[in-house]
């Protein structure tokens, strides 16, 4: 299923993100994408509260150490790709072991990567700006249980 949402601002987004992780069961691959400024940190922040992660204010984007994990009802794992120079280097920080019927695993600026995927049934989210605070965003291969 393929939704197409509009957020007028950060905190819409955030929200959206929350409703989002709510609803995981575990299991989920998300691939964030989108430009930079285009809110991906804010919708991954509202996924990971909405999947459990006891503390949310501490979610940010992994830049520098790659991959940051946040425990709550589900095993969030965060992984922030923008600095990864090949798909290798993405599978040498174990992606595989993070994936596993309790574990969600968010990966921001996933379309670096986007390749070493295709094995996998992944939901796919891209943000666009569509103005000052505005975003479009488009969520494709999202599961049944997951609505707007």
């Amino acid at each position: 299923m393929d939704l197409d949402i509009t957020s007028n601002s950060p905190e819409q987004t955030i929200e959206l993100g929350r409703k989002i992780g709510s609803q995981l069961k575990g299991g989920e691959v998300v691939a964030v994408c989108g430009q930079l400024g285009s809110g991906k940190t804010h919708l991954i922040k509202g996924i990971a509260a909405g999947a459990g992660a006891k503390d949310s204010k501490q979610v940010n984007s992994p830049t520098f150490v790659i991959v940051n994990e946040y425990l709550g009802r589900l095993d969030i794992y965060h992984i922030d790709a923008y600095r990864l120079n090949s798909v290798s280097e993405f599978e040498m920080i174990g992606f595989d072991d993070f994936c596993y019927p309790q574990s969600v695993v968010l990966i921001e600026w996933a379309d670096k990567i986007e390749s070493a995927l295709g094995a996998i049934d992944y939901i796919r989210i891209e943000l666009e700006h569509a103005g000052q605070t505005q975003r479009d965003i488009h969520i494709k291969n999202a599961p049944d249980y997951i609505d707007n």
